[in-house]
């Protein structure tokens, strides 16, 4: 009796790695355009670049592991179907349903899995890949010199060089600008000079020969000095040019860098903070009644104008900070119901691909393929739009599981439509 599930779920297996492959080679190359102007040109090392690859591949394998699953239900069923396997299947006995069963139990395994990932393993990921990419963005591009035009690269420095060899460390005809100090300023002429940074990146060590520094006052006219020299050493401070990492803990943690206990303890928080400015609207407004119905008469005009805008003040305050606490926690709240219904995907798609399959007889890449976009969009426009109208408080967060809902409720009348068709089929 293993054996059909057995056959079914190997059947299943190599187009789910390939259809999530596929996806997340698409995200890859997506994330990769985004962030390419932050790479290029700051002279990164290959490791630095491959770990901010890995570290966002994070997300890329919870998006991708739900689409995979329905494209390997849709090819899988389909190429069933177009060899008449699921006939057989059927003419033996077995239900639509129980040819999907061991398909069923990997979208289980999957769902269980990535949501395993996505709390415990996605927002560490997420916080570092953010750190990284803020530290790379920190970086100032690669220190270079063109022949014949200023470079003020380094702070508080210009410098011409009029010749440049190719390894950029020998330099003809240069000429620096010392603008640091606002009251004077250092010109260095020289006829030829070597340039390299120090060891630790953070300093410009030049190296020049055959020259001279003139130096003019800019407060005090007839201030000048002339130094001539046939070999001077110039340090000048390169910060900016090393990448420097964060420490760890010095950036803060957006609501997809948390794990949902981290968030649950945030919404309380926020709750509490709403609950108790909600207990001082109250507190006001049953003061200011109770001081209207003792103080009528012995009150002047003016004083109830004063004592109206005091507690109009206080109620403005204590309402805008009653509506702030209810946005932050509606954020979190939308976030750890996303981060429950993302997963379950991989079961929901499973019901959608399975009937859908056998009944385009999706066997091909490419109708499988154009079917699985066709439910991404679908998929992705109700998650992302449900987000929105939360965050707005528009909606509650658990419109978060819309997606899943409408998705399952298509599959479920594609299981029992194409489970009756089948069955006539059969009957005749």
């Amino acid at each position: 009796m293993l054996i059909l599930p057995r056959y079914i779920i190997r059947a299943h297996l190599a187009p789910l790695l390939f259809g999530a492959s596929v996806v997340m080679f698409l995200f890859l190359m997506q994330f990769l355009l985004r962030v390419l102007d932050e790479l290029v040109g700051k002279g990164l090392n290959a490791a630095i670049i491959a770990q901010l690859i890995v570290l966002n591949l994070a997300w890329m394998v919870v998006l991708a592991v739900p689409i995979g699953m329905l494209f390997s239900a849709l090819i899988t069923f389909g190429r069933l179907a177009q060899t008449h396997e699921i006939t057989a299947m059927k003419a033996s006995g077995m239900s639509l349903l129980q040819m999907m069963l061991p398909v069923i139990a990997v979208g289980t395994m999957l769902t269980l899995a990535v949501f395993w990932f996505n709390d415990s393993i996605l927002p560490d990921a997420n916080h570092r890949a953010k750190t990284l990419l803020m530290d790379i963005q920190r970086k100032k591009p690669s220190f270079a010199l063109q022949a014949g035009q200023f470079s003020t690269q380094l702070e508080g420095y210009t410098i011409l060089a009029r010749a440049i060899d190719t390894s950029q460390q020998h330099l003809q005809g240069v000429t620096i600008y010392d603008r640091r100090d606002l009251n004077r300023l250092t010109i260095v002429n020289a006829d030829s000079g070597y340039l390299r940074f120090s060891p630790s990146y953070r300093y410009v060590l030049l190296v020049l020969y055959h020259g001279d520094v003139h130096q003019y006052s800019r407060v005090r006219r007839g201030d000048y000095r002339y130094i001539r020299f046939e070999r001077q050493h110039v340090v000048i401070p390169a910060y900016g040019f090393l990448l420097e990492r964060s420490q760890e803990g010095a950036i803060a943690r957006g609501d997809r860098e948390l794990r949902i206990a981290d968030m649950e303890r945030i919404v309380r928080a926020a709750r509490q903070r709403q609950h108790t400015q909600w207990h001082s609207i109250e507190q006001t407004i049953n003061e200011h009644l109770a001081r209207l119905l003792s103080d009528t008469a012995s009150m002047s005009p003016n004083g109830w104008v004063e004592h109206v805008a005091v507690v109009a003040s206080h109620l403005g305050t204590s309402g805008g900070e009653y509506n702030d606490a209810d946005r932050q926690a509606r954020q979190y709240e939308v976030e750890i119901q996303k981060k429950y219904a993302i997963p379950v995907a991989c079961l929901v798609f499973v019901l959608v691909g399975c009937p859908l399959g056998i009944r385009t007889r999706g066997g091909s890449f490419g109708t499988s393929a154009l079917i699985s976009v066709g439910f991404y969009i679908l998929y992705w426009a109700c998650l992302i739009g449900g987000e929105k109208l939360a965050d707005r408080q528009i909606l509650p967060p658990e419109v978060m599981w819309s997606a899943n809902v409408l998705l399952a409720v298509i599959g479920v009348v594609l299981i029992i439509t194409t489970s009756n068709e089948s069955f006539r089929l059969l009957r005749r």
